[in-house]
């Protein structure tokens, strides 16, 4: 008897944790919006959640699935989101309608790196965004080539002697060298050799692994999208955010906690931080601009996202680039023809305007990234009930416009064959004929990644280098198909990319 009691109490809870996990699963049902059907618990992300495929495709596949809507109904574990096809409505939500969907839908503790610029909200974004942007112009990333240059020597250097050894290296490596040497000093004015085994680049390097890692708390936010904020945790651990809270206490004492003359990105916080409160530009008419209290939180916090957004983005493209140059030689012999032209143009000289010459490279650099998009999907939340244009369907207040990049990049109406590699599909002519909201690697509107133009000059400045003195060729360890690594952020080939580097001259 008593055995009978526990199994229709554990068949009780169990009926109870079904109703529970899928009482949201018929809102888009109930709403005539087409969409896959959920899974208890899981919602459509349950090949994600269980790792057996990586984040970034499962909502490309869904894309992929319904080809003649515009919008699908999809839920991130048990919370209805809209996953958008048409770029028409993309275009609205990132650009038209822009301050009804300013929100990424992230959060998590302020003193635990959650006011970062990329996950903050609408507010402090703002605030944080129209102060950093003057980081980034022409004349602030020419002051800053020169700490690229010094980087790229000691990687070059470093490439030279190891091929002599063994021509065969994995790319990752080498290019992650050069990204982590050049984001240290042109973020944190940290003179490091990247080559060398030292203390600190073994801090970073373990620090990486720590950033890049794919938790389960991923899922539960999805799913209680406030619980971190309200419990005051972080999706990160605590050695990632006492790591940037030493290397800043360490960058301000060696700068006695005022700027200096390198007007580098600590300098601007150190800025900051002495003013104690920074104040946004004024929005409407009759209202006060918001201010924003300068803590040691919130300087920590933006130092963790530069760093983050500086290093691993550009080593993982830059791979990639390597990669798709080594299967296609006759790319890369026209990019290398077009280096040593711009280089002799330029009296051999490396300078910022050389490198915005090489406009071939940057056609490779952009089919690189449509092929091998890094980061998942864009997010946007609706700060206020939003009838989705050309559509019958409305996206509540806070729910979430889901933007698959990677499924748009791969969508034969807008990129025929689109597995092939073809920098030409990045022309004038053909850039002009499509619509941008179907290239979107750097997001697309106010708030698309604001490091966009560091990225290029940093990648261009390594690639050129590396191609001015190298060939890069497959060999039989060279993966044609990738099996990719569902424990990290980013979409990377389990084993890596080998390759071989072969002197030019």
């Amino acid at each position: 008897m008593a055995l009978a009691y526990i199994l229709l109490g554990l068949s009780t809870v169990a009926y109870l944790l079904y109703l529970y996990f899928t009482r949201t699963f018929n809102y888009w049902k109930d709403r005539s919006v087409p969409g896959p059907a959920p899974v208890p618990l899981f919602g459509n992300m349950m090949e994600s959640a269980l790792r057996r495929t990586h984040a970034s495709f499962v909502m490309a596949k869904i894309y992929h699935d319904f080809p003649d809507e515009k919008v699908v109904g999809v839920y991130r574990m048990t919370s209805p989101c809209l996953l958008i096809r048409d770029p028409d409505i993309v275009k609205h939500i990132m650009i038209k309608d822009f301050d009804n969907f300013v929100d990424r839908g992230i959060h998590f503790s302020d003193d635990k790196m959650g006011n970062n610029l990329f996950h903050a909200n609408a507010k402090t974004w703002r605030i944080l965004r129209n102060k950093f942007t003057p980081l980034f112009t022409s004349g602030k990333l020419k002051n800053m080539l020169y700490l690229l240059h010094q980087c790229s020597d000691k990687v070059i250097k470093h490439v030279e002697e190891s091929v002599r050894i063994e021509p065969e290296q994995e790319v990752y490596e080498v290019v992650g060298n050069f990204t982590m040497g050049s984001i240290a000093a042109c973020a944190f004015g940290l003179d490091l050799d990247p080559t060398e085994k030292t203390a600190t680049m073994e801090a970073l390097k373990n620090i990486n692994h720590k950033l890049l890692g794919l938790t389960h708390a991923y899922e539960l936010i999805l799913m209680y999208p406030e619980i971190f904020v309200k419990f005051g945790v972080s999706v990160f651990p605590d050695e990632l955010a006492n790591f940037f809270k030493g290397l800043v206490a360490q960058v301000t004492a060696a700068r006695n906690g005022v700027p200096t003359n390198r007007k580098d990105f600590m300098d601007l916080l150190l800025e900051m931080k002495q003013a104690n409160t920074v104040q946004g530009n004024k929005r409407l008419e009759g209202k006060e601009a918001d201010t924003l209290e300068i803590t040691d939180d919130l300087i920590v916090a933006q130092a963790f996202v530069i760093y983050a957004g500086g290093y691993e983005t550009s080593a993982t493209t830059m791979a990639y680039m390597l990669y798709r140059l080594a299967l296609n030689p006759e790319i890369q012999e026209k990019v290398a023809a077009e280096i040593d032209e711009v280089f002799e143009r330029h009296g051999s000289e490396i300078t910022y305007e050389a490198l915005k010459d090489l406009t071939y490279m940057d056609k490779v650099f952009h089919e690189t990234l449509r092929l091998h998009t890094v980061g998942d999907s864009l997010l946007r939340v609706a700060a206020e009930d939003y009838k989705v244009p050309g559509t019958n369907v409305t996206l509540r207040k806070g729910q979430t416009a889901v933007i698959p990049n990677i499924g748009i990049h791969y969508d034969e109406k807008y990129w025929p064959d689109p597995f092939k590699f073809d920098p030409e599909r990045f022309s004038l002519e053909n850039v002009a004929k499509r619509n941008p909201a179907v290239f979107l690697p750097f997001g697309i509107g106010p708030r698309n990644c604001i490091g966009v133009r560091f990225a290029k000059m940093q990648i261009r400045l390594m690639m050129a280098r590396l191609l001015s003195q190298f060939r890069v060729e497959a060999t039989e360890n060279t993966r044609r198909e990738f099996r990719y690594n569902t424990y990290y952020l980013v979409a990377f080939p389990i084993g890596g990319i080998r390759m071989k580097f072969v002197p030019r001259h």
